[in-house]
């Protein structure tokens, strides 16, 4: 078998940086908590909201404060009418966490066609419409390689695909892609789709220069 590594965990100090952000001592009651609430946080999200609403989670821990930033490029359904979605998110939060001292924040994810984890999440969604999953990679693809920072693209569908009996993966790219140098500026996400024949993996690298 392969050894296969996430290009951003492989990047972690060098091009990327921890979703959570915080300090504790792992044998301390700290530690232990503080991993708690990020899982109920993200445990919250994934099933208020969906798993494929959000681009990513950050959180950030400073003293007592406590900061969720949530990125996803529809920020309107996290936000409601006057703002009164992320009131609501923040009393669950708080009622959840039991703490009052939090804040929330929504933020836009502009460039979607540069975004790995967003294109991952559309392929999925298409495929769970029944579209042809060749032509859903190839318009995201198409969509990808418009953009001037994108520089090469790759996309890895595995499972039962449009519903055949032997499961296989198959892969599109274009453009350059080097995964073997740390310089190299890869984004990566990664989505399931569910359909009635199975579950369906979609997986995308974004290469975007050095």
């Amino acid at each position: 078998m392969a050894q296969k590594t996430n290009p951003k965990i492989l990047r972690i100090g060098i091009r990327e940086k921890w979703n959570s952000q915080w300090f504790a001592n792992l044998s301390s009651q700290k530690y232990k908590t503080f991993l708690e609430e990020d899982f109920k946080i993200r445990q919250y999200f994934e099933e208020k909201f969906g798993p494929k609403s959000f681009e990513k989670i950050e959180i950030e821990r400073t003293g007592p404060k406590l900061l969720i930033i949530v990125k996803t490029p529809r920020p309107g359904a996290f936000i409601g009418r006057g703002g009164k979605g992320v009131e609501a998110i923040l009393k669950d939060l708080q009622n959840l966490l039991k703490r009052k001292d939090m804040k929330v924040e929504i933020q836009e994810v502009k460039d979607v066609t540069s975004n790995a984890q967003v294109l991952a999440h559309e392929i999925a969604q298409a495929i769970e419409r029944r579209v042809p999953y060749r032509r859903a990679a190839k318009r995201a693809i198409e969509r990808a390689m418009q953009n001037k920072e994108v520089k090469g693209i790759k996309i890895r569908l595995s499972g039962r695909l449009d519903g055949v009996e032997i499961a296989r993966p198959e892969l599109f790219t274009a453009g350059r892609f080097p995964l073997r140098t740390l310089k190299a500026n890869i984004d990566y996400g990664e989505s399931k789709a569910f359909c009635t024949y199975g579950v369906v993996g979609v997986k995308v690298w974004i290469y975007k220069g050095e």
